[in-house]
């Protein structure tokens, strides 16, 4: 499933980030990928050992915390830690899946079931730089106001786009979910969306209840811990 959350971030928080972003000291991003990944990687990232990441991490696993959107579309169970990378001088990351097992430090693991992009600069900043991801249905081409999130498949073949003029900034992290199949996640997901709809609506009760019995029942039978 492919989905846009609009507002993570305020508006009044994005420029904070890139305050302190715009200052910051940026590494060579093939540092935190294999070696096929390294092949076709060409941009920058915030060290794993910065304190920077570690600060604007911690408040974009704040800011998601306000997101119903995020919760009842990603179903999350661990989150990796937050990342942050800057794409620039016809920099680019070619065609990969990302990695299914990832560490968040000593023996602590998580399965990536769902990726996530929080734009933190708007597309008219930057020539080129569009997060391209390859389905079934064809090549979707995304490119996101500032403080808006993509939530995408970990399994999805996906690509960004040489940055030919500006700098394209983004946070990306990788969440496991509650519900490891995709197809599973959508059903719910479009169920807890109409439970929101009808409950907005005022619809009969007995129906909304029922309803919710389903969306909660269905999480029981699909959800791991």
């Amino acid at each position: 499933m492919l989905l846009h959350i609009p507002q993570v971030l305020t508006a009044e928080e994005v420029a904070v980030f890139r305050q302190k972003l715009d200052t910051a000291d940026w590494a060579d991003g093939r540092e935190t990928v294999g070696h096929q990944g390294a092949k076709v990687k060409r941009n920058e990232q915030l060290a794993d050992t910065s304190p920077l990441k570690a600060e604007l991490g911690q408040a974009v696993l704040n800011a998601l915390q306000r997101s119903h959107l995020f919760f009842a579309a990603a179903l999350p169970h661990k989150v990796l830690p937050p990342r942050f990378n800057r794409y620039t001088g016809g920099g680019e990351y070619g065609f990969h899946v990302d990695g299914a097992v990832m560490n968040r430090g000593g023996e602590d693991y998580l399965r990536s079931d769902v990726s996530c992009t929080l734009f933190l600069n708007d597309p008219e900043d930057y020539e080129g730089g569009r997060l391209v991801i390859s389905d079934t249905y064809g090549e979707h081409t995304v490119a996101k106001p500032a403080g808006d999130a993509i939530l995408y498949p970990s399994s999805s073949l996906h690509r960004v786009e040489p940055v030919t003029h500006g700098a394209r900034i983004a946070s990306f992290f990788w969440i496991q979910s509650l519900v490891r199949d995709d197809s599973q996640r959508r059903t719910l997901f479009e169920l807890d969306t109409a439970i929101q709809k009808l409950t907005l609506d005022e619809a009969d009760q007995d129906a909304l209840l029922q309803l919710t019995g389903v969306y909660h029942n269905l999480l029981r039978s699909w959800v791991e811990t």
